[in-house]
């Protein structure tokens, strides 16, 4: 199981297109990918990149049907289907298939080290054209550890090429990367790293979430029914897929920063990097590891919707969904944070209502959640007969169940990302107010609106005879 695999999967579906024309790493590759990607149109496969030897593969997550192939579900399910299946399979560490280590694997089919490690050797695309550079990373996962706890961490962190060794990290404050990398620099030691470029999506995604009590590999094999395998990277021995297709081994130094940035963000802008220089951690590579010609994973960002935003999308979906779940919650029917939203600053609810104050009750639960506590800034709670991601009839119950006055809190304080760029940039940028709305039909009200509802006999009959009225 690795993303070749993913790939072959996606073109015995028709999500895939490889592109056989030449194109440039320069803005070419990006361009050509985000127009794709908003039309839901397939991943791409560029094979012909200028200069280079080696593809490039975008495009991974743009579709619901691609999540479902990612998850070995059917294809045909919505975002909160596959979310709800991830979250039944991964709601208790108890019975988790363990990863396997291995000793040997396609990433180990090249070892470059000394002068031969050079960055350029890889088709790194530039995005956009205010970008601070060439980004090598941003499908990437960073494999840390814990130097107190021995635990390892998959953090998603994106990287620019700074120069031929060197990549810029963008480990965010009070993110576990850098509250490890503070023990090292506490320790007057550089911190270990192996960057993660290109595996099966599954582990990828799996580094995106929290599942508290269990590894990432751990994860990823008990959704796939089958263990993941992985070895330890010959350099830093901090545990790798084995089936990766590039892995950069070094070290970072948590006492000398870089500039890194700017980059067009998942939110459709450019944070403060653009007006004033920013210093970042950096990746010094001292080794590198790829199969025989590798394939560069990316995504371009900037505004939703593109892949980036549908994976966000349903990892925090998954996590939000698991932790109501665990809160023992009754009655939620399903949960969607919004793609649209940029895959994380609107959430939504659909609950069966049993009493008084539950759907309130339920706005504060994911407000009060870890996943809602980080950047949510909207939470809309709807009735059961509204799935979460149905943003046609949740618009319907903000216009016909909802009233301002009577459906509205307001939050003054909570955790915010400093990348949100609705934030007053003269500010900290680490909080945000928060709104709740509730479109729910009031549970106590006696007389309740009647809606306009077909007729079940009737709607049986013409389902039978739809192929005779000849409509496709």
């Amino acid at each position: 199981m690795d993303l070749r695999y993913f790939i072959n999967q996606c073109a015995e579906a028709n999500e895939l297109k490889r592109v056989k024309a030449e194109v440039d790493w320069n803005l070419e590759i990006s361009h050509v990918s985000k127009l794709t990607e908003e039309k839901k149109g397939p991943a791409l496969l560029f094979e012909n990149v200028k200069g280079y030897y080696s593809p490039v593969f975008t495009g991974a997550f743009a579709t619901t049907k691609r999540l479902a192939i990612m998850l070995g579900l059917p294809h045909h399910l919505s975002m909160c289907e596959s979310a709800q299946a991830w979250m039944k399979k991964t709601i208790t560490s108890e019975g988790l298939i363990k990863a396997k280590e291995v000793k040997d694997g396609p990433v180990l089919e090249n070892i470059l080290t000394g002068d031969k490690v050079d960055l350029n050797m890889f088709p790194v695309p530039k995005f956009f054209p205010l970008d601070g550079g060439r980004y090598i990373g941003t499908m990437v996962f960073v494999v840390l550890r814990d130097p107190e706890t021995g635990e390892t961490n998959l953090g998603t962190y994106r990287m620019q090429m700074l120069d031929n060794k060197t990549c810029g990290v963008q480990i965010l404050p009070g993110k576990r990367g850098e509250r490890i990398m503070k023990k090292y620099a506490k320790m007057g030691k550089k911190m270990p790293a192996a960057a993660v470029i290109g595996c099966d999506p599954l582990i990828f995604m799996a580094g995106t979430l929290m599942h508290k009590g269990a590894n990432d590999f751990d994860i990823t094999g008990t959704v796939r029914g089958q263990p993941a395998e992985f070895l330890m990277a010959p350099l830093t021995g901090l545990p790798i897929p084995a089936g990766a297709e590039i892995v950069l081994e070094g070290e970072i130094d948590p006492a000398n920063f870089r500039q890194e940035g700017p980059f067009a963000e998942y939110t459709g802008y450019y944070t403060d990097e653009l007006h004033k220089p920013i210093l970042k951690p950096a990746l010094e590579v001292k080794q590198i590891l790829h199969r025989n010609n590798p394939v560069l994973w990316a995504t371009g960002q900037g505004r939703p919707v593109t892949d980036v935003h549908m994976l966000l999308a349903f990892t925090r979906t998954a996590t939000l969904w698991t932790e109501l779940e665990k809160m023992k919650i009754p009655g939620v029917q399903s949960v969607c944070v919004l793609p649209e939203s940029a895959g994380r600053f609107w959430a939504v609810v659909s609950i069966k209502q049993a009493y008084p104050g539950h759907s309130r009750q339920v706005a504060d639960a994911v407000i009060g959640s870890n996943t809602g506590s980080y950047g949510i800034k909207g939470v809309i709670t709807v009735d059961e007969d509204i799935m979460a991601d149905d943003l046609q009839r949740v618009f319907w119950a903000l216009s016909c169940r909802y009233d301002p006055l009577r459906g509205t809190e307001l939050i003054k304080r909570g955790r915010s990302t400093p990348l949100d760029p609705a934030l007053d940039p003269n500010s900290d940028k680490l909080t945000t107010s928060r709104i709740l709305m509730d479109a729910c039909i009031p549970y106590e009200w006696k007389q309740k609106p009647v809606e306009a509802r077909m007729d079940e006999e009737t709607l049986a009959k013409i389902r039978g005879r739809w192929a005779e009225y000849g409509i496709d």
